[in-house]
């Protein structure tokens, strides 16, 4: 390595030590860790216990996703969860958080019909559960939804590529915007959802250079998942790269742990321990 290059190096770790130590995450930092070249973390999480976790181990953003459809509720698709059920775990998770940034997803059909329908589910996410953002999917089709979510005072993030909320539309899971009118259609929405006054950008499941060319071209923030690593951030699911699910097994997903099996022996060991007659011992006795 150059001493230009160990210089870079050594400055790029200064710059994440220092965001490491911001109190309070914001829109404004993501857009400050963008400018100096820091990625930002994120993960989603559904309840309170998880949430304290994630927060002290530094994640930068946590989302409250609709996920929780799938991972929580067993749901096949996100389409299920309802507005109520995502303030819930919202409050859950907001109660939980000092550091990160919290944001929300809006689930489907609570901001699809209109912009004041959009405004109303967004409003109640903040006021009810606490949240620091909403997140909604969808391009030029969400537009005006997004400006009048804005123009509330309600900071919003974006979401372009696989949006699952579509899933019966696209009818599978595939990588996106593989094909260049639906690249070109991606670059468009992503510049116009950030004119629209979009805060940062999750990319879902596009080509790595697509991925790349779009958070070169914005001035806000990308968050990708499977969208390659030039992305600004990178989200995953927790229950995914936790291995808690063991049955998601997409290309971009890491996983750091393998807690189905590991919770799995832990309750089989305790389930041996109790019909033994084991536990409690008497030092577990009052």
């Amino acid at each position: 390595m150059t001493s230009e290059a160990t210089a870079t190096h050594i400055a790029a770790q200064k710059a994440a030590e220092d965001f490491r130590r911001v109190k309070k995450v914001t829109t404004h930092t993501l857009q400050e860790m963008k400018q100096a070249r820091v990625k930002i973390a994120m993960l989603t999480a559904y309840d309170f216990s998880l949430a304290r976790i994630l927060d002290d181990a530094g994640v930068d953003v946590i989302l409250v996703g609709d996920s929780a459809s799938n991972v929580m509720a067993g749901h096949e698709t996100t389409l299920p969860i309802t507005l109520d059920q995502m303030v819930y775990h919202a409050a859950s998770v907001v109660r939980a958080v000092r550091r990160a940034l919290v944001v929300v997803d809006l689930p489907f059909g609570s901001y699809q019909g209109n912009s004041k329908e959009a405004l109303n589910s967004a409003i109640r996410i903040m006021k009810e559960a606490g949240a620091h953002a909403v997140k909604l999917e969808g391009g030029r089709e969400v537009k005006e939804s997004v400006e009048r979510i804005v123009a509330a005072g309600v900071p919003v993030m974006g979401h372009l590529g696989l949006t699952p909320q579509s899933i019966y539309k696209f009818g599978t899971y595939v990588v996106r915007a593989t094909d260049p009118a639906e690249a070109n259609r991606l670059r468009e929405d992503a510049l116009l959802l950030e004119q629209s006054g979009c805060f940062a950008l999750v990319l879902e499941k596009i080509p790595a250079a697509l991925g790349a060319e779009v958070s070169s071209l914005l001035k806000i923030p990308t968050i990708g998942i499977g969208a390659g690593a030039a992305c600004d951030g990178q989200v995953l699911v927790l229950h995914d790269m936790l291995g808690i699910n063991q049955e998601f097994k997409p290309r971009f997903l890491r996983r750091y742990l393998n807690l189905y099996d590991s919770i799995k022996d832990a309750v089989h060991r305790y389930c041996d321990d109790v019909k033994q007659g084991s536990f409690p011992a008497p030092h577990e006795q009052y």
